[in-house]
């Protein structure tokens, strides 16, 4: 019995050393990677005056232009004095063998001085060569040669599930490596519509923004630049700057200093069942159009409010997102074509690029006046119609002034202030000039059907869906 036992646990234990082994096979080896690679990635601090007023100070790894769940990738500092020099870190890594070194914008933003530390521990002062904030990617420079720079992948072949690794220094800690897989490609954030971010589930912290993400082969595929958190911690959820737009971004940072993009002139949203419905569209597919700038070079081509851009160039558009990264990485003052879905019929147009202004010029938000009327409740919306001064003030000729929204209105995400410009059936616009329009087209639906609006907020404008109930 004894015997038996014995042989029974030996057997168990060489089933498990068997099965770890076989496992270590198919595990990935990162140890060549990190010996070849590892001192390709240097070490950012940088030391800047404290111009802010403690009451109205960032607080770290926050940005007023990044949605509240995400975080720069910036340490914690102690509470400084008025005249103390504030430290920060991040990482970078060379991009050649002669000094420049790529980062993130907000690592070096408003940096008096900048030093850059070698794996070998050699520390040399870095100059700013230029900085793009709205893609968040800044080149540097120092004076040397003979540097390992890394070499370069391919985002568009990433593939999810694949495995990644991240070097950078987490807290100061220079030179940590952390692995893990890619969770999911093309992730655009209000604001940072030019990015198409690559997710990970790798281990990143503050101190890791503007390090690589690597593949297997040992190739940047990205520059780690934000994390979802909560708590200011890694909660498993990371963002990575795809290379190759990072690359054409520091080009133009070291030819001329400052990045151009291309732009038209319009105000976008996705396709939802409900408005491709209201539309008589066959797919989701494409951008479809909320605002044409007034002016702007999508007006001048030709493009309508209710165009649906299905193509770019040679680029298909298939979610709204597509659109400002393709038509933003082409040159201002080129001109292309473009296809439309128009009231279900594909049309051709050209158009002349525009250029982006700078990223520090924002909107001027539009305040309410208020102005007694009276009021229409439909599906929880409370509308008034707005006097000339009112409409003059908004910026529009004519609509219905939102003074509440409850129930479906409320689900819809309307407010207070909002104008009802026009409401949509079977792809055909119709203006809500007054009161007995908005009734109109509430009776040409049936119980259940949705009730699709062409609505301006500020000076924005997009299509949304109001259900039955």
């Amino acid at each position: 019995m004894i015997k038996r036992l014995c042989q029974s646990g030996l057997l168990v234990c060489l089933w498990v050393i068997g099965a770890g082994t076989a496992l270590a096979d198919v595990l990935p080896d990162f140890r060549a990677l990190v010996r070849e690679h590892g001192p390709s990635v240097v070490n950012i601090s940088i030391s800047q005056a404290d111009p802010v007023p403690a009451a109205g100070r960032v607080e770290p790894g926050e940005n007023p232009h990044v949605p509240d769940f995400l975080r720069r990738l910036l340490p914690e500092s102690p509470e400084p004095d008025a005249q103390e020099i504030e430290q920060s870190q991040g990482s970078g890594f060379f991009i050649s063998d002669d000094g420049y070194i790529l980062t993130n914008a907000h690592v070096v933003a408003s940096a008096q001085s900048i030093q850059v530390r070698l794996l070998d521990r050699r520390v040399y002062s870095a100059t700013l060569v230029g900085a793009d904030k709205r893609a968040d990617i800044a080149l540097l420079k120092i004076e040397a040669t003979g540097l390992p720079a890394v070499r370069f992948g391919r985002p568009e072949g990433v593939a999810v599930g694949e495995w990644v690794v991240a070097i950078g220094s987490p807290f100061g800690f220079e030179n940590s490596v952390t692995a893990g897989i890619v969770s999911a490609k093309g992730r655009v954030f209000p604001e940072e519509s030019f990015v198409p971010f690559i997710q990970t589930d790798v281990a990143i912290n503050p101190g890791n923004s503007g390090g690589p993400l690597f593949n297997l082969a040992g190739e940047v595929i990205g520059i780690n630049s934000q994390i979802y958190s909560r708590t200011g911690g890694f909660m498993g959820v990371s963002f990575a700057i795809p290379i190759d737009i990072a690359m054409d971004i520091q080009a133009q940072l070291r030819s001329g200093g400052k990045v151009e993009r291309g732009r038209i002139g319009v105000g976008i949203q996705e396709v939802t069942p409900a408005l491709a419905t209201a539309f008589g569209l066959s797919t989701l597919d494409g951008a479809l159009v909320g605002m044409v700038e007034p002016n702007s070079p999508a007006q001048r081509a030709g493009v309508a409010v209710g165009d649906v851009i299905v193509r770019f160039g040679e680029a298909a558009i298939q979610r709204s997102d597509d659109l400002p990264r393709i038509v933003a990485r082409v040159s201002p003052g080129r001109e292309m074509p473009m296809e439309v879905i128009r009231a279900g019929v594909r049309q051709s147009l050209r158009v002349t690029l525009g250029q982006w202004p700078n990223a520090e010029e924002g909107a001027t938000a539009v305040r309410r006046a208020p102005n007694p009327s009276e009021a229409l409740a439909r599906r929880g919306l409370d509308v008034l119609v707005p006097n000339g001064a009112r409409l003059k003030t908004i910026g529009a000729q004519w609509g219905l002034e939102v003074r509440k929204a409850e129930g479906p209105a409320g689900r819809a995400r309307l407010r207070e202030g909002d104008l009802l410009v026009a409401a949509v059936d079977a792809g055909k616009q119709t203006p809500l000039r007054k009161l007995d329009d908005l009734d109109a087209a509430l009776a040409r639906l049936g119980p259940n059907d949705a009730l699709t609006v062409l609505l301006q907020r500020g000076a924005g404008r997009s299509f949304v869906t109001i259900e039955a109930r």
